[in-house]
């Protein structure tokens, strides 16, 4: 029933999350908080390990998730349920594609899902910012904007942008392996 309801819910994430694997985070707190087998804490780890490992995003949280609720199984499910709305959809546009081509409808529809795209990836990019940036518990406790800012992490992702921005030529993965042993290096420093 577990494996059911990981399938289900991958499914879901994929048939709706246009737009890549930052599309799939607000479908991702949405199944943490109904199902409680992951926390909003645990989001950012996932988004870290899954940009940090080869393939696509998306699949490589579902992989993440259902290896977390039910081993390998459930890593095998949660990418089949996160799949199998786009190999379906592929399959039946396939069929009709001469008379999708050039149907101004369609191009209707694909210009308000590029919308629909930026809006989830826009509201994914704000959560995992507020969970990397933003101690919510510190603030509850302090009531102190200054205690509840995670300034280590400021400091990185401002240091990061500025190295993705002026040495261009450098792969993205660097700047991921730097991001990666620096934040070892200050947990490891000051736990």
């Amino acid at each position: 029933m577990l494996l059911l309801e990981l399938f289900g819910r991958f499914f879901v994430a994929g048939l709706f999350a246009v737009g890549g694997g930052l599309a799939t985070l607000p479908f991702l707190q949405k199944m943490g908080e109904a199902t409680g087998w992951f926390g909003a804490a645990q989001i950012s780890d996932m988004v870290a390990i899954s940009e940090s490992t080869p393939g696509p995003l998306g699949v490589n949280m579902a992989t993440y998730v259902g290896f977390q609720v039910a081993g390998v199984p459930g890593a095998l499910v949660g990418v089949l349920g996160l799949i199998a709305p786009s190999v379906i959809v592929i399959l039946i546009v396939a069929q009709f594609l001469k008379r999708f081509r050039e149907s101004k409808y369609v191009g209707w529809a694909f210009y308000g899902l590029r919308a629909a795209s930026l809006g989830l990836i826009v509201a994914a990019c704000w959560a995992v910012m507020k969970i990397a940036l933003w101690n919510a518990d510190a603030f509850a406790q302090s009531g102190s904007v200054f205690q509840a800012l995670r300034y280590e992490n400021i400091v990185l992702c401002v240091l990061v942008f500025v190295g993705a921005q002026c040495f261009k030529r450098i792969h993205p993965i660097v700047f991921i392996a730097i991001a990666a042993a620096a934040g070892i290096g200050w947990h490891l420093l000051f736990p």
